[in-house]
């Protein structure tokens, strides 16, 4: 005769509707966190902790940092661009002095996305995330 001892209220949360719930919510944005998936779908932070990892065996990554992740287009934009300098230096030799240069101020355009904010959600199968 066997015993088996359950210790704390049984969890109604880990339901294959909720899994079903869960997928779908992550589908549409893997960089959701635990805390938006569980108040949009009104699921325990646990239950949606313990359904992403045990039932649908994700893991939240950060994007692996790439440097130079550009399109053939972008590519060929800069070889351009590169190709123009070159030819107005050569039928233009005063053309360096007129280039106006700066301190070692740098101001961004953009918001650099942090390592945490690119985490996203991945299973074993899937592969990593990239940024540039």
């Amino acid at each position: 005769m066997k015993i088996i001892l359950i210790l704390g209220r049984p969890s109604t949360s880990c339901s294959d509707e909720n899994v079903e719930k869960i997928r779908q919510k992550v589908n549409e944005d893997r960089q959701y966190t635990i805390d938006e998936i569980s108040e949009a779908l009104g699921v325990s932070w646990s239950s949606c902790q313990q359904i992403l990892t045990m039932d649908l065996n994700m893991r939240c990554v950060a994007a692996k940092f790439v440097p130079r992740l550009l399109k053939q287009e972008q590519k060929n934009t800069r070889l351009t661009l590169c190709h123009d300098l070159k030819n107005q230096i050569e039928s233009d030799p005063n053309f360096l002095s007129k280039v106006i240069t700066g301190d070692e101020s740098w101001c961004y355009g953009y918001d650099p996305e942090t390592k945490q904010a690119s985490s996203q959600w991945k299973t074993p199968t899937s592969p990593r995330p990239k940024k540039a």
